[in-house]
């Protein structure tokens, strides 16, 4: 790997690192990329995984890591891959892709969040709720309210915050 992107720093230097040697979109592309079923390879992999990218079995690690790597580094034309990645087989892609529509406000994945909120795992519902607090909108409260009887304690806490949040956003009680 080139030096300018030592695979011992974190991700987010990681990051900084490749958006300056390919610009900020072009990197992004190649998250989105991974995101759709493409192979991460090269650098690109180097760059997502880190040392880790030679070390563990690559079943669903790669999309993760560009889920991750949107966290730091962004550009609009990724939205429709992140959204994409709700509805991905393995749950970290999900929790990470969740996590994403958060930080980057991407409206367009609120009736995925909500139907995320009746996933399988914990952490991919306890983000979805938290997806829903920053994007979601009036009719989105039902599957919120359903979800404070989640069994899982970090579930109906994400749940109690996002329709508080929800019902500040919008003005009015939901």
């Amino acid at each position: 790997m080139t030096t300018q992107i030592p695979v011992s720093a974190s991700p987010a230097e990681r990051v900084r690192a490749a958006c300056r040697l390919w610009s900020e979109p072009e990197f992004v592309a190649r998250c989105a990329a991974v995101l759709t079923g493409d192979p991460a390879e090269g650098e690109t992999l180097l760059v997502l995984g880190g040392r880790s990218a030679g070390l563990i079995p690559l079943v669903y690690w790669p999309p993760v890591w560009a889920a991750r790597a949107l966290l730091y580094a962004w550009h609009p034309t990724a939205a429709p891959a992140v959204v994409a990645a709700l509805r991905h087989d393995a749950w970290r892609v999900r929790e990470m892709a969740a996590k994403v529509c958060a930080l980057r406000e991407l409206g367009e994945a609120a009736d995925l969040l909500a139907a995320a909120l009746d996933d399988p795992v914990p952490r991919v519902r306890a983000a979805a709720a938290r997806g829903l607090a920053v994007v979601g909108e009036a009719e989105h409260a039902e599957p919120l309210r359903d979800a404070l009887a989640d069994p899982d304690p970090e579930v109906r806490r994400r749940a109690e915050q996002a329709l508080d949040r929800l019902s500040d956003r919008l003005d009015r009680d939901v």
